[in-house]
């Protein structure tokens, strides 16, 4: 969600406190829109990220719930290799997305961010994203970092649609951070992040 880690997807390099540089799209053209929505679901982080420490987020859209997000618009193949760069793999290669823009969900392999979902359309065009194939019950939850969590606030921040004390008391409640972090804490994190 946060402009600084996609342009780092987009045109290469690090992003902001990560550990990984990044190849780039074949296309490094940022977004010509981007926006706040809701989406149904939940956010939850599970598994070990190598690059932030600390859980990964996740979206399960068969929960109950809500979800903040940011919409990009971005071609087809810009998708396709911010995906593959996520799952560590070389960028260059289309995805056939029929069966996520037909069915909704589409898992095209077993790796962690390799099944996607399209839970609507704005403007015509679909709302993608990826995803893990497993459900949000069906894995242990793990707390994300502080540096991960400061990232996907300046990222809801930058949408100018919520303010800080709603993003961290919403970072704050998702699955796997709850256990872990507080608002407060949050808060505090994410003070430094508004634009």
């Amino acid at each position: 969600m946060h402009t600084a880690r996609l342009r780092a997807y987009l045109t290469g390099g690090p992003a902001p406190g990560g550990s990984r540089t990044y190849p780039g799209c074949r296309d490094p053209r940022m977004p010509l829109r981007s926006l706040a929505l809701e989406l149904p679901g939940r956010v939850y982080f599970a598994t070990e990220s190598l690059v932030w420490t600390g859980g990964r987020a996740f979206y399960d859209p068969d929960v109950p719930g809500g979800v903040r997000a940011r919409a990009h618009l971005v071609t087809a193949g810009q998708f396709a290799d911010i995906a593959a760069q996520e799952m560590y793999g070389p960028p260059g290669h289309d995805l056939d997305l029929t069966l996520a823009l037909t069915e909704g969900r589409a898992q095209l392999g077993p790796g962690r961010y390799e099944t996607l979902v399209c839970p609507g359309e704005i403007d015509g065009f679909p709302v993608l994203t990826f995803t893990a194939p497993w459900r949000m019950t069906e894995i242990e939850w793990n707390p994300p970092s502080a540096t991960y969590l400061q990232h996907l606030a300046a990222g809801l921040l930058e949408a100018d649609a919520w303010d800080i004390p709603s993003t961290a008391a919403y970072l704050a409640d998702l699955p796997g951070a709850a256990s872990h972090w507080t608002a407060e804490e949050v808060r505090l994190l994410t003070a430094g992040n508004a634009p």
